[in-house]
């Protein structure tokens, strides 16, 4: 397996690296080396705060395939190739994905190792749950992935085969419920504190997490034939999940500069020194309420705090507006607003032209930017604070969960679909308060309105409300979907995960028939549909990387990307 990981240099991951070049290296020391001041084993509170900063880092922005799935999801557009679905096999930002994956299961396997020799297992248990985690999110990405010969280079085996998926799936189901007797065993002298990144050594929440994460797949398979009813009822029967939003599984990011813990899709939005975290204009005008198919007249309250503007409403860009003629040479400018972006599948004249102080950023909730005010301002580095989580499983996103399963005729024991909706959509809102807080705390000085109990929100609401009431099952179906789409913004993994599964939500189309988008500045300068196009289908999976497929003489042929599908998407 290649571990070339092709990442910032940054003390994260050159400790990561470090740790795998000493845990490959230990087995021809061991004999010889005795010195206790340098010893050749890691203590098992280093290894697990370095297996979560990796298992932080897959599917992340900016290094890694965050971007990409982000796109696939329509929150944000690009210039480059994946725009139009157009990730190439030899993608940077998808082969770090991979290399990511298996140098951090390479630790969680040391983790596991060292853990059962000591007979610690609350760090066991947490280990195989990352374990579970990863591999399971490499099934949703590629499929047939190398498992149970994966991260076994030290044994000489160079070339492991490629697991069947649904093996893969059977095999997580089951390590959950190990790691979860492990962890509730409480064996051992050792216990996690600090060095757990995600929960700071509670067992009771990673039980949470365990069972929460566990639902999240029963739900991805549900429509499979070989669908564990008994394992699932049981899993019900149990009732133990997240309770509130202190139980979010994600990866905290701080303020701090020097060594760099900011929000990496902060770091590549507003440190960056050229600009191409794109907003899709599709998830704008869904919150702006003007799409004609799903909350039409009904904005969001949180687009402000989604998207942050560096124009004011009416002025026009600065960067290629013409004041003569009141042309804003835009490929998507909104006049009311001061949103700036440029269209999915663009080949209008205006994509490429440089406008870097005129685009729309990523707002605080994403990536603990600026909360738009309507004032504007350019972008800086130190514009926001970075301080925003990498959100990986919320409390909200398994309250929708659980609203889809009790629309399917799955989950029977926790309530009308109505109330789950309305309290995940709740949730959803209390978890930008709480990133909010965050940064008012870490130094943002603006005026920022609590978005929980406004009458904004209840308004929101109610509207969502009476279009789920008046809607078709496989409308309510859709605006489930939608509502945790807009609600877990960031985290486009899943959001790619429930596309494929679901089709919801709808995303642009180039090639519709009907109007795309709605925008109407009132000017001689219309937007004009004819200048989007989409020349590549929708990829159903990820490529494998190609230079694992050249390196390893057991690996498969190169897929269909379009073509492909994982098992659950049926």
């Amino acid at each position: 397996m290649e571990l070339l990981i092709k990442i910032k240099n940054n003390k994260y991951n050159i400790a990561l690296l470090l740790l795998t070049t000493l845990f490959i290296s230990c087995s021809d020391f061991l004999d010889v080396n005795t010195d206790k001041d340098n010893p050749t084993v890691a203590p098992l509170s280093l290894l697990l705060t370095n297996t979560q900063v990796g298992v932080g880092r897959v599917t992340d922005y900016n290094d890694y395939s965050g971007n990409i799935l982000a796109v696939y999801t329509h929150q944000m557009t690009a210039r480059e190739e994946y725009d139009q679905y157009g990730t190439k096999v030899d993608n940077v930002n998808m082969q770090n994905d991979w290399d990511q994956v298996y140098l951090t299961l390479t630790d969680i396997e040391t983790l596991i190792k060292q853990s059962t020799e000591s007979g610690d297992l609350v760090y066991l248990g947490i280990a195989q749950l990352e374990k579970a985690y990863l591999i399971a999110l490499s099934v949703d990405l590629w499929g047939d992935v190398p498992y149970s010969e994966a991260t076994k280079l030290t044994t000489g085996l160079v070339s492991p085969k490629f697991d069947d998926q649904k093996a893969i799936y059977a095999d997580v189901f089951k390590l959950i419920e190990t790691a979860k007797a492990n962890i509730k065993s409480n064996a051992g002298a050792k216990k996690p504190g600090t060095d757990d990144l995600f929960y700071k050594g509670s067992t009771a929440r990673w039980i949470k997490f365990a069972n929460t994460f566990k639902l999240k797949l029963y739900n991805q398979v549900r429509l499979t034939p070989d669908f564990d009813t008994a394992g699932f009822n049981a899993l019900i029967a149990e009732n133990n999940f997240f309770s509130s939003i202190a139980d979010d599984f994600q990866f905290n990011h701080t303020k701090n500069i020097s060594p760099e813990e900011r929000n990496n899709y902060y770091i590549d939005s507003y440190n960056s020194t050229q600009f191409s975290t794109y907003q899709s204009p599709w998830f704008y005008e869904i919150l702006k309420g003007v799409n004609p198919n799903i909350h039409n007249s009904n904005p969001d309250p949180r687009m402000k705090y989604f998207i942050f503007n560096q124009l004011k409403a009416g002025v026009l860009p600065p960067d290629q507006g013409n004041a003569t003629t009141g042309n804003p040479n835009a490929d998507y400018w909104d006049k009311s607003t001061g949103f700036y972006t440029i269209r999915f599948g663009s080949v209008g004249p205006n994509r490429d032209k440089t406008a870097e102080n005129s685009y729309s950023y990523p707002g605080i909730f994403q990536t603990g930017g600026r909360y738009d005010d309507g004032q504007g301002a350019i972008v800086t580095g130190s514009t926001g604070t970075g301080v925003a989580p990498f959100r990986m499983l919320t409390y909200d996103e398994f309250l929708y969960i659980q609203a889809e399963l009790i629309l399917a005729g799955k989950l029977t024991t926790a309530g009308t679909v109505e109330a789950k909706l309305d309290q995940a959509m709740k949730a959803s809102f209390a978890k930008v308060d709480e990133v909010v807080a965050l940064n008012k705390v870490s130094g943002n000085t603006q005026t920022i309105p609590v978005l929980t109990g406004s009458a904004a929100v209840t308004t929101f609401i109610t509207k969502i409300m009476t279009e789920f009431a008046a809607a078709t099952p496989a409308k309510k179906l859709e605006i489930i979907m939608t509502q945790k789409w807009v609600g877990t913004c960031g985290d486009a993994m899943d959001q790619y995960t429930d596309y494929r599964r679901t089709g919801y939500p709808i995303l642009a189309n180039p090639n519709s028939t009907t109007k795309e988008y709605q925008l109407n500045n009132g000017d001689a300068f219309p937007i004009d549909d004819s200048q989007t196009v989409q020349n590549n289908p929708f990829q159903v999976s990820f490529f494998w990387p190609q230079s694992e497929l050249n390196s390893n003489q057991n690996a498969p042929a190169q897929k269909d990307a379009t073509t492909y599908k994982i098992f659950w998407d049926l």
